[in-house]
């Protein structure tokens, strides 16, 4: 079965109205790994992280809540927002064949930046962000 992967077309007022990105999943050993870096920052940061959530890879990391995430020194979270972005790739014309790779001045709105971060995040816990906050609060 191949990773999961979709389209996101922005239609938010701004410079990247009308954009289309295609992110894919990560593989499950990328996941993992992102998971436990993830949750080692957190425990880094004076978080306490409950005995059965090291278990529970990156959906458990998202019941805890994106607004945990605040918390973490910006040396171990650049690499882990780095990463996430490396899911997104841009459909720079009509064509839905052609994608490539971001580069820096594809993104122009900083609130396309943190959207696509929420919609990777999702696509990878299988529910909602939004959703996984008011379960944690």
């Amino acid at each position: 079965m191949a990773r999961k992967s979709l389209r996101y077309t922005v239609d938010a007022e701004g410079r990247d109205k009308g954009k289309t990105f295609v992110i894919t999943e990560m593989s499950s050993a990328s996941a993992e790994r992102w998971a436990l870096k993830a949750l080692s920052a957190l425990v880094a940061s004076g978080m306490e992280i409950p005995d059965n959530v090291a278990q529970g890879g990156i959906a458990a990391v998202a019941k805890m809540g994106i607004q945990a995430f605040g918390g973490i020194a910006w040396d171990r979270a650049e690499p882990l927002l780095q990463e996430m972005f490396a899911c997104i790739q841009i459909q720079p014309g009509q064509n839905t064949n052609v994608v490539r790779g971001l580069i820096d001045d594809d993104i122009e709105e900083v609130a396309t930046r943190i959207r696509l971060r929420i919609v990777t995040f999702d696509l990878h816990v299988g529910f909602s962000a939004t959703a996984a906050q008011l379960t944690s609060a």
